[in-house]
């Protein structure tokens, strides 16, 4: 971590911290959030003080205090599942990018609510997202992510996730309410069309540095229609211990998102 960034982790701050307090921690999210979006979403954190009883986040400051960005997670209340961590929103301000900041921000977030609140358990975790990036670091990053080049197919907590995601949480997560689940795929079609979200398929700004994962998603997905996937996968002491040994070294062989769509009916 550099010397002149501090980051700081929030657990349900809606419900810890004073109203102005809350009003503030809002007002920075937003400012970050604007330099970051052509138009602020209605979504999330940005929603206000009152969206924040539910949320899990960490901030990046310098020095002077100032927000270069955050990363706010969802906490999903799914039955039969003890906990699941949507991943949800992460920002970070046009002058501090190129630091790292969205990769040490979303795992320090993951790894402090997992000392915290599980330290000998599973957390099950959750995306919704058409950015390939993204979509390859969480598929990397975590153990058994349906869909994945390394998962053919999902077992019934995976199932039962992407079910409460799609009755549930599709205005927390910003899922167009009209877009049909694919079922099989674990993909909205069509969700993100014509928002900020919605990016194009060859804006290689938005690629994963591994050209085998972009294919294997844009395989999956149409994003120039506005395809969004839900992927679910987990996480424990284990895989970060893993994770600091060989990093993304450890993973199965790829498998084609035809396969896995056809072995997991």
């Amino acid at each position: 971590m550099s010397r002149d960034i501090s980051i700081v982790f929030h657990h349900r701050p809606g419900r810890r911290m004073r109203p102005a307090a809350r009003r503030a921690l809002v007002d920075e999210l937003r400012a970050v959030g604007r330099a970051c979006f052509p138009a602020l979403p209605d979504y999330q954190c940005f929603r206000g003080d009152a969206a924040l009883d539910d949320k899990v986040i960490t901030v990046a400051r310098d020095r002077s205090g100032r927000m270069l960005g955050f990363c706010s997670a969802i906490l999903l209340d799914v039955p039969r599942v003890p906990a699941v961590l949507h991943l949800g929103l992460t920002c970070v301000h046009p002058d501090a990018r190129g630091r790292r900041l969205t990769h040490r921000l979303t795992g320090r977030l993951a790894m402090q609510y997992l000392f915290t609140r599980r330290p000998h358990g599973r957390v099950w975790i959750t995306n919704v997202a058409c950015v390939l990036s993204s979509i390859g670091n969480v598929a990397l990053g975590f153990d058994d992510v349906y869909p994945s080049p390394f998962v053919a197919r999902p077992t019934e907590t995976h199932r039962r996730i992407a079910r409460a995601i799609d009755a549930r949480y599709r205005d927390a997560i910003h899922i167009a309410p009209d877009a049909p689940l694919d079922p099989e795929r674990f993909v909205f079609r069509g969700s993100v069309q014509g928002t900020v979200f919605h990016k194009r398929a060859d804006d290689r700004r938005y690629h994963h540095r591994a050209d085998t994962l972009n294919a294997w998603y844009r395989d999956l997905l149409d994003i120039d229609a506005g395809d969004e996937v839900v992927q679910v996968g987990h996480y424990s002491l284990a895989t970060l211990r893993r994770y600091v040994r060989s990093g993304f070294g450890r993973r199965r062989p790829l498998v084609p998102p035809t396969v896995a769509a056809r072995e997991a009916a």
